[in-house]
């Protein structure tokens, strides 16, 4: 089941069918710890609609209340990458450390209004010089630490300052429309397989400019492990989205520009597509 926030209410596409779920808020839906059994009851006795509703054409971003966090260097290519570019700040044996420590890095992305939806522009921060999108699997996570969906997190990140020194990383992460998340929620009771791919796109003037994929196994922390060290001293009374990592990155000499596009897909989730300001 793929669960949609649209404009004039939560959406659910289910076997190709297509129902409304009226009466249930979207902060209320994403707090449901049995969210794939209620789903399941409603639809059951629900009349479908004759085909995808308006609101689906152009969704909103799947979130309501909740903070959005992310998790770094949990793929082996991201924490080369992180190093490389750390060398000059002195903070390159930082990120070997997290890759084979148990505690995992996370660190807060974004509150709400800093979020892009599908079709959404995603920003540059104007000081930065080496600026990149990072397609990650996301969790969607109820009030008690309960993983009940997944998304897909674009979780743009400034390089350069990063890589200047490793305590400017809340000036590279968190800045208006630093995440693009979308297109829709993936309600499931499960993990997804470890073979799931995820791939990013990246487009300039209608032309491929770089692609690139990894797949959800090769992720080293995995997603349980995750969420239990966010909430271990954390609360989250309207749960939260939580990016899992990268292990897709384009080259050193990459950097997003003005009218890029960045093109994520992770089936079975959909895609997610957002331009570049």
């Amino acid at each position: 089941m793929i669960l949609y926030k649209t404009a004039q209410g939560p959406v659910v596409e289910h076997d190709g069918r297509w129902f409304t779920l009226p009466g249930m808020g979207w902060d209320e839906l994403v707090n449901l710890d049995d969210l794939a059994a209620v789903l399941r009851s409603r639809l059951a006795s629900a009349t479908p609609l004759p085909g995808p509703p308006a609101g689906v054409r152009s969704p909103l971003a799947p979130i309501g209340s909740q903070e959005v966090w992310a998790a770094g260097v949990t793929y082996h290519r991201s924490r080369t990458a992180r190093m490389d570019e750390s060398q000059k700040g002195g903070g390159s044996d930082f990120y070997d450390r997290v890759y084979h420590a148990d505690r995992p890095e996370l660190f807060f992305k974004a509150s709400p209004h800093r979020v892009a939806g599908p079709g959404q522009p995603i920003h540059r921060r104007r000081d930065s010089r080496w600026v990149v999108p990072e397609p990650e699997l996301t969790l969607a996570v109820t009030r008690s630490g309960k993983i009940i969906g997944y998304t897909i997190g674009n979780d743009v990140s400034c390089r350069d300052i990063e890589g200047e020194n490793p305590l400017y990383l809340p000036q590279a992460k968190v800045f208006d429309r630093c995440v693009g998340l979308g297109p829709g929620l993936l309600v499931s009771e499960g993990p997804l397989p470890d073979e799931t791919q995820i791939r990013l796109e990246i487009r300039r003037g209608g032309e491929m400019l770089f692609t690139g994929a990894t797949t959800a196994g090769k992720m080293r922390k995995k997603p349980p492990q995750l969420v239990e060290y966010l909430f271990r001293e954390d609360s989250f009374p309207s749960g939260c989205l939580l990016l899992t990592g990268t292990g897709v990155v384009p080259p050193d000499d990459f950097t997003l520009e003005s009218g890029d596009e960045v093109i994520i897909t992770i089936d079975p989730i959909g895609t997610l597509v957002n331009p570049v300001d």
